[in-house]
């Protein structure tokens, strides 16, 4: 074997031994890999513009979660979901977004409206834009919850079963 070609050998086999620690190209490409490198990057911008802005006390929720955000991609990458069955971790990545669209929303109108200075602005313009980041992916799961618990449902009721009602309700309704 010549010497050039176990040069280049060894460089090829380091090079993977760093890659284990960046995402994979296929999760990156996937919808729920866009929308987590879209968050954590309009959460990074939306949290520099407050830095530099006179709102600069609305800055925590910009970087939790950008930091909540680059954690998702890493658990999700290092497939902790599948590891840790103890977490539901589509309910808690909704909370996630749910909780984020609706703050970024409060603190974007009040960026917008309060401050006069053009970093608060911009911040609350990129705020808005991580609003509608954070609704469409809520939504997306969401869209997978529903379709997880109707399958759940008709898998629990057997072919021409069906959920009777209370027959014997102690309810004064009568």
């Amino acid at each position: 074997m010549d010497p050039s070609e176990a040069e280049e050998g060894d460089t090829a086999s380091a090079a993977p031994g760093i890659r284990t620690l960046l995402p994979t190209r296929d999760f990156l490409c996937s919808r729920k890999g866009q929308l987590l490198l879209a968050e954590s990057g309009l959460s990074f911008i939306t949290f520099i513009c407050y830095i530099a802005s006179w709102a600069a006390s609305f800055m925590t929720v910009p970087l939790i979660e950008f930091l909540l955000a680059l954690g998702l991609i890493f658990a999700y990458f290092f497939k902790l979901n599948q590891k840790f069955k103890g977490i539901y971790w589509p309910l808690a990545d909704f909370l996630r977004c749910v909780t984020a669209a609706i703050i970024y929303f409060a603190i974007s109108i009040a960026a917008v409206s309060k401050y006069s200075d053009g970093a608060s602005k911009a911040a609350g313009v990129f705020g808005f834009i991580a609003t509608i980041a954070y609704a469409l992916d809520f939504y997306l799961i969401f869209k997978e919850l529903t379709v997880f618990l109707k399958q759940g449902d008709s898998a629990n009721a057997g072919p021409g079963e069906h959920k009777p009602e209370e027959d014997n309700s102690d309810s004064d309704s009568d």
